[in-house]
């Protein structure tokens, strides 16, 4: 199995900077991909980013704009998101995901889920 631990999420000021981060333990060896996702309150969840843990390769929703990077050490095991010019619409739960053959914006095409860290934007 794989385990993911969020944390790193807070309140934040709009304009404000939060730095995500994810902790991956157990059969690393399985992962093929990792992926963000959030979900806020009455909404589906949103596709942020993904990188692919075996190659050095990310990409991001439209909608960040620049504003999030997704970026990793893999001798420490972490995936971060580094997140600034933050809105009070990005508030939502921010999730990390692991996928075994996926690296994608579909949520469903991952096994693995952290618990998720709230992110909370105020105007």
């Amino acid at each position: 199995q794989v385990q993911l631990v969020e944390f790193g999420g807070g309140l934040v000021q709009a304009g404000g900077s939060l730095r995500l981060s994810c902790l991956v333990s157990g059969r690393i060896d399985k992962i093929y991909g990792m992926g963000w996702f959030r979900q806020a309150l009455g909404k589906e969840r949103e596709f942020v980013g993904a990188t692919n843990w075996v190659e050095e390769s990310t990409y991001h929703a439209d909608f960040v704009q620049g504003r999030f990077s997704i970026s990793r050490d893999n001798e420490k095991k972490m995936v971060y998101l580094q997140m600034v010019n933050l809105k009070s619409e990005d508030t939502a739960v921010y999730y990390c995901a692991a996928g075994e053959s996926a690296w994608c914006p579909l949520w469903y095409e991952y096994e693995h889920w952290g618990q998720g860290t709230q992110v909370a934007g105020s105007s």
